[in-house]
């Protein structure tokens, strides 16, 4: 049975042992399932450790991608959206991507499209040096990298069966506007260079490009200014002059820790973001789809206690904010009905839907009760 609704989850790439770069935050070569087994209680009553229910299997495997394919789509997740890394000249994490999903007989059920985590990569990754902050990669890429980043992207991944489009169109969603903008010099060459991007994309018979933009909150962006006199200056933009001056097609988010006080009961923040979503839906001049985070808590990456716990976070509790999506999107004019989720497997920061010992498939079978049964 088709879905009525595109159900698109992140995917996080990291479970994985076969990259050898990853192994600079995870030593022990099988990504950063190294973290999620030593994860240990900060408190009394705290809902850690976890164990997956499906093992510490490595996700850059066709039949393990078989599998979680098939599984994703019986319960109504119908869209994988993949992190997707560039740094130092060269991709970082893509083998999920690649030798899993790509490889997976059955990638036709479940539609995949990128967002270019395009941030700074520091040493939260490492639970060694995670308090420390410090910068391994800049997320940052000048026009030439740029450009080897849009040919990647196009040849690999947008001319793919079941790269999902909006209007016809790839979809490709930008992570950190800001270092998008500062990499590239500045926002009247970040326009340039996003032109030429889409003409590529036309010239590659794809029809162009619908560029999403990850919303983070209506905050004041810091942009370079590099084409006066003083190339120090920056000046301040919001989120709307930001998706006007850049022509985005479309936005969503990626967390709720990103633009919402998750230290409380879950059922507190679902009613604010379905706020936001109306707020986020009148302001802005380009379509936005509303998302879904299951929960935060990140303190697997870290040996010391970190304040800030969604509570509460059931499949009761989340089935409730999924039931709130799905009106959301019946009652707006949206060209598309994509609800999007974090996450499909962010263990780490424990908002995943991969069932593990605490709720089995609890999330899972939510989705499908709201969104394949109704």
């Amino acid at each position: 049975m088709k879905n009525k609704y595109d159900i698109a989850a992140y995917i996080w790439p990291s479970y994985t042992g076969d990259e050898p770069r990853s192994r600079i935050f995870w030593p022990e070569g099988y990504g950063e399932w190294q973290s999620v087994k030593a994860a240990e209680a900060k408190y009394p009553g705290h809902q850690w450790p976890r164990k997956p229910l499906w093992g510490y299997v490595n996700e850059a495997d066709p039949y393990v991608m078989e599998m979680q394919i098939n599984t994703a789509a019986d319960h109504g997740v119908n869209v994988f959206i993949y992190d997707w890394y560039w740094y130092d000249g060269q991709p970082f994490l893509e083998q999920c991507l690649d030798n899993g999903y790509l490889r997976a007989r059955n990638n036709d059920r479940v539609k995949f499209y990128l967002m270019w985590a395009n941030h700074d990569a520091v040493s939260t990754w490492d639970k060694r040096t995670a308090e420390q902050g410090n910068l391994i990669w800049t997320g940052k890429q000048d026009e030439k990298q740029f450009g080897i980043v849009c040919d990647r992207v196009i040849e690999k991944y947008f001319s793919h069966p079941s790269y999902y489009r909006i209007n016809g169109k790839p979809v490709f969603m930008i992570y950190d506007v800001e270092n998008l903008i500062s990499g590239l010099g500045g926002l009247d060459n970040t326009r340039r260079c996003l032109d030429v991007f889409r003409e590529k994309c036309v010239k590659a018979g794809l029809g162009g490009l619908e560029l999403q933009l990850t919303q983070w909150g209506d905050r004041s962006l810091s942009i370079p200014n590099l084409s006066g006199v003083d190339t120090n200056a920056t000046s301040r933009r919001t989120t709307a002059e930001i998706l006007d001056a850049l022509q985005f097609d479309s936005l969503t988010n990626y967390q709720y820790v990103h633009f919402l006080n998750i230290d409380r009961d879950y059922r507190e923040i679902t009613a604010d973001a379905e706020a936001k979503w109306q707020e986020f839906y009148d302001k802005y001049n380009v379509p936005y789809y509303p998302h879904i985070s299951l929960g935060w808590d990140n303190n697997p990456r870290f040996y010391s206690f970190r304040g800030g716990i969604v509570k509460n976070n059931t499949p009761e509790a989340v089935e409730d904010a999924l039931r709130r999506a799905k009106h959301f999107v019946d009652t707006h004019e949206l060209p598309v009905p994509l609800i999007t989720v974090n996450s499909w497997n962010e263990w780490t920061e424990s908002s995943y839907l991969e069932p593990d010992d605490l709720y089995g498939y609890g999330y899972l079978e939510a989705i499908k009760r709201v969104f394949v049964e109704e």
